[in-house]
């Protein structure tokens, strides 16, 4: 409402006793509060959504002034700048907060107007305002959000950032300490690949609930993305605090987590900075602990470890690396080594194994155990086993020119691979292109990969068998490891990991393990391989047990395709010979 408006519809007496205001209907029905007071901020009038927003009846603050309002948020100078705005421009407006009569504090938009008689004099002031307090409520709500992960409920990207330069600023005059730990899931994406996007929030949750029971109210945790955490431990004495910390967390997350009536096991790899020895800015901080946490994760995952100077250099290699790899990806340029698979009963080559190599001007011959796990954490392991699968056709084009025709190729399948959509349409894509069959092929598969949503699987891999395919469990022993499952699955072979076999000759329960294993799998109709055979004594070991089949450098290493060849034709001519 106008002051001109006010003006027409106000009439004011100019002594006490006839100082009465006559509140037109239009006061009375307007829904923002209205107050008028005499010229000495008596008030001598309200309308009824005063009434209504400050819960003051009218003959409760008729004769008052309008500080029974106050709240106590605003000082003196406030108030002076307000009148001064009065005096000199006849009106003031802006927020103000308020008190209701329940002694609850709103925010209010309020506009103060002078009111004049015909000449000119001040006879009052009168004063129009809405409640702010459903804005307020609705802003705060939305700030709220915007720096608050939805999911987990603590604070988001944005916050911590804002959390830590405010806690930064406020640490440079003093002697403060503080840590930074970069904390990310290892193997995450392998429980949202084969159980679901929904069990991977319920395990954030989780997490991040035993996270908050280890820290301080002072201390700040933020989920910064994906499955990574950011932690910042205050007010240290010693980077030791951190350190024990660090092993809190990894131990506590190493305990088994209870959803949908599974127990999901997981760890973590933990990065840390120290303030202000490695930094005193949120970017600076943030970047080292990364840099840890990849140097941790690189280096044997489930673990932690601090920052040091030497990490700048594995970071240029990290960015060449991504470069190079999706070079090399779009080139085709990996090679593949086959080792052979020795039947022990018949002495025969039964398959061979494809393993992957890559060989780069620029960094040289990089091991599968350093660009694998990063094509995982990427994605790009995805077009690499297509690649890998692709070459494998072609080298068995050349075996069977060759004369090879019956010796088939075991290609590893990633479990990120496995499950996607488009795992076996692309399979028969990439064969139909080579004519080439399937039962010129064997898909290994770990334990992890088959043995979550095992109903997805199932359909799978009993596609893959009506494809042709032989299909076999890499590792066993090392993963979940569940019968129940297993029998379910159409597998034609069990892989035992090397780590059994390296010990069998000197170690009792290692001996057992392997046994039991080869007397199961016999029992389910499959055949047994046993990988990183070395020894002849492993060798006549793995014999008497009865497993099936052999591999490792005691017969061979992997090979090149072209001396895979003459590998092959030596054995048989030694065959011929006997």
């Amino acid at each position: 409402m106008m002051k001109q408006e006010l003006q027409v519809t106000l009439s004011l007496a100019n002594n006490s006793d006839n100082c009465k205001y006559i509140t037109p209907k239009i006061i009375e029905a307007i829904s923002e509060g209205v107050m008028i007071t005499d010229v000495n901020s008596r008030i001598v009038d309200v309308n009824p959504a005063f009434e209504f927003v400050t819960g003051y009846k009218k003959e409760e603050v008729i004769g008052k002034k309008p500080d029974v309002l106050q709240s106590g948020v605003h000082g003196k100078d406030f108030y002076q700048r307000m009148w001064n705005d009065i005096r000199d421009k006849g009106e003031w407006q802006g927020e103000i907060w308020n008190r209701r009569k329940t002694g609850d504090v709103y925010p209010e938009w309020l506009k103060i107007m002078e009111v004049h008689s015909h000449d000119g004099s001040v006879l009052g002031y009168c004063g129009v305002f809405s409640d702010l307090s459903d804005e307020k409520m609705v802003e705060s709500e939305l700030k709220k959000r915007a720096m608050t992960d939805s999911l987990t409920g603590v604070s988001n990207r944005f916050a911590y950032n804002e959390r830590m330069d405010v806690l930064l600023n406020s640490s440079r005059k003093h002697n403060y300490q503080h840590a930074v730990l970069f904390l990310d899931l290892d193997r995450f994406k392998q429980v949202n690949d084969t159980l679901g996007h929904s069990v991977g929030d319920q395990l954030l949750v989780e997490v991040t609930k035993r996270i908050q029971t280890l820290l301080k109210n002072k201390d700040i945790l933020a989920r910064y993305g994906g499955d990574e955490f950011v932690i910042t431990f205050t007010d240290i004495h010693h980077p030791r605090e951190a350190i024990h910390l660090g092993e809190k967390i990894i131990h506590l997350l190493e305990e088994p987590f209870n959803i949908d009536n599974q127990n999901l096991y997981i760890s973590s790899s933990i990065g840390i900075s120290i303030y202000p020895h490695d930094g005193t800015d949120t970017e600076i901080l943030l970047n080292k602990a990364d840099k840890a946490m990849y140097f941790a994760k690189e280096n044997g995952k489930n673990q932690f470890a601090f920052y040091f100077d030497e990490l700048h250099t594995d970071a240029k290699r990290s960015l060449l690396l991504d470069a190079e790899l999706r070079k090399a990806i779009e080139q085709k340029s990996f090679d593949l080594f086959y080792q052979p698979k020795i039947d022990l009963k018949k002495h025969q080559v039964i398959g061979v194994e494809a393993l992957v190599r890559w060989n780069n001007e620029k960094l040289g011959n990089v091991s599968p155990a350093e660009f694998i796990p990063y094509a995982e954490e990427t994605g790009l392991i995805i077009p690499i086993s297509e690649c890998i699968i692709e070459r494998a056709c072609l080298d068995a084009q050349i075996l069977a020119h060759e004369g090879f025709k019956k010796v088939p190729i075991a290609i590893n399948i990633s479990s990120i691979h496995f499950h996607q959509q488009g795992f076996i349409h692309s399979l028969e894509q990439i064969l139909e292109k080579n004519n080439l069959p399937a039962r010129q092929f064997e898909l290994e598969l770990t334990e992890r990969t088959i043995m979550n949503n095992e109903r997805e699987t199932i359909r799978k891999l009993v596609k893959l068998k009506q494809m042709g395919f032989k299909l076999s469990i890499d590792d066993f022993g090392t993963g979940y490891s569940s019968l129940s499952y297993l029998v379910q699955f159409p597998l034609d072979y069990l892989k035992i990991d090397r780590s059994f076999i390296q010990h069998i000759c000197s170690l009792n329960d290692k001996q057992a393990v392997v046994d039991a294993i080869i007397q199961m799998a016999h029992r389910l109709h499959m055949k047994v391989i046993a990988e990183g055979v070395e020894q002849s004594d492993q060798v006549k070991l793995l014999d008497e047990m009865d497993c099936d089949m052999i591999q490792g450098y005691y017969y061979s290493k992997p090979l090149p395709l072209d001396q895979l060849m003459e590998f092959l034709e030596f054995w048989e001519l030694e065959l011929e010979g006997k």
